[in-house]
């Protein structure tokens, strides 16, 4: 029978766990063990004894026996190298392993002819919709950033009229028409504000004012970014330039910037300079989801709130793990959604030649199956 097991997130600040009681009810409905660190999902809402009554087991947190028994290990972050050291060879991890920036797992899966499947990777087709665990996250964090930049402005977001005068709603300023831009623009259309979005895809222009925003048509290059597989391509600099003297002016008039624009792999665009920043008024705010990339916008740090001449920039890394329930929910069901296909017999029959696994499948019995790891080592 197969073995699943669920650590508890060892990453500091990850509040969210791999399974839900839902999830795990209905692993055990298709013939697997789920075992389940103590404590595993106490940060996220979910009680040992709610996971019991789904048909978990339990065992003690670090317990080495748990790890070398493990047939597949679900996880939100990579686990640290020793844990991933003591597991048994072809045995599957699957998470949301950031492969490109974390050199230490890929030798790890190298070593302990570990397969892996990173999340993030997955395919952006219509049939992995219900396994696109980046959605599923960035919705999270799209409607997180804009309660962020809500509580730090000096203003209100809706136009109210009051019996001193009215007040003018607030002007928000999205970089990105991602899952995380959308969702940014919808909650903030439903705060009041007036909203703005900028993206390299002119092809996003309709969701956008779908939503009741007002879209910035991007620069009208030769050359222009497009996307592939559902994520927007690298652009080249000139393009860049373009688009940040463009910007420059909404930006001056701004009261709010929230900055999406991710690219998988690859150093985060930065479309907010320090000229830029210069020209925003005293007491708006800048929120940067793409700091861990290295930012979106000039002088943004991870986890911290800069003041910089009057402007509050907010590095704002891992709001998912600020709602840590619903992401922790979602989450489960997008690994549920990817291997319940392959869960045949009580045993995991991946199919390699499936678009999906094709796809994610980053080390298979520990050799390294994406070029691009093999190239960089592993890291950015």
């Amino acid at each position: 029978m197969l073995r699943i097991f669920i650590p508890i997130e060892s990453a500091p600040g990850e509040a969210r766990v791999a399974a839900s009681p839902e999830t795990v009810k209905k692993l055990i409905a298709l013939g697997c063990q789920v075992f389940l660190e103590i404590g595993a999902g106490i940060s996220a809402g979910f009680l040992d004894d709610d996971y019991r009554n789904s048909g978990a087991q339990f065992v003690p947190i670090g317990d080495v026996d748990a790890w070398q028994k493990t047939d597949v290990l679900l996880c939100v972050q990579a686990p640290p190298r020793e844990c991933l050291e003591r597991m048994k060879p072809k045995a599957l991890v699957v998470g949301l392993l950031a492969p490109y920036q974390n050199e230490s797992l890929i030798n790890s899966l190298k070593s302990g002819q570990l397969s892996a499947l990173a999340m993030e990777l997955l395919p952006r087709i219509s049939r992995a919709q219900s396994a696109d665990a980046l959605s599923s996250q960035a919705n999270i964090a799209g409607y997180k950033s804009v309660l962020l930049a809500a509580s730090a402005l000096d203003r209100y977001f809706p136009m109210l009229m009051t019996a001193a005068g009215t007040v003018q709603p607030a002007k928000i300023v999205v970089l990105g028409a991602g899952v995380a831009g959308l969702q940014a623009v919808a909650t903030a259309k439903r705060l009041g504000a007036v909203v703005f979005v900028s993206d390299i895809r002119p092809a996003v222009k309709e969701q956008v004012e779908s939503l009741g925003a007002r879209f910035i048509n991007p620069p009208q290059l030769d050359e222009k970014p497009s996307e592939s597989g559902g994520y927007a391509q690298e652009s080249t600099e000139a393009f860049l330039t373009a688009q940040r003297q463009e910007l420059s002016d909404h930006l001056s008039e701004a009261d709010v910037a929230i900055c999406t624009a991710q690219v998988p792999g690859k150093k985060a665009p930065r479309l907010i300079s320090e000229g830029m920043l210069d020209r925003m008024r005293t007491g708006s705010v800048v929120v940067d989801l793409a700091v861990e990339q290295g930012g979106n916008c000039a002088e943004t740090k991870k986890g911290e709130t800069i003041i910089r001449k009057g402007v509050k920039l907010i590095g704002a890394s891992d709001l998912p793990c600020s709602v840590p329930n619903h992401a922790s929910s979602l989450y489960a069901r997008n690994l549920l959604a990817l291997l319940e296909p392959f869960l045949k017999e009580e045993e995991l029959m991946l199919n390699l030649e499936d678009e999906l696994i094709a796809g994610c499948l980053i080390s298979y019995q520990g050799e390294i199956c994406c070029q691009d790891l093999l190239y960089s080592g592993g890291t950015n």
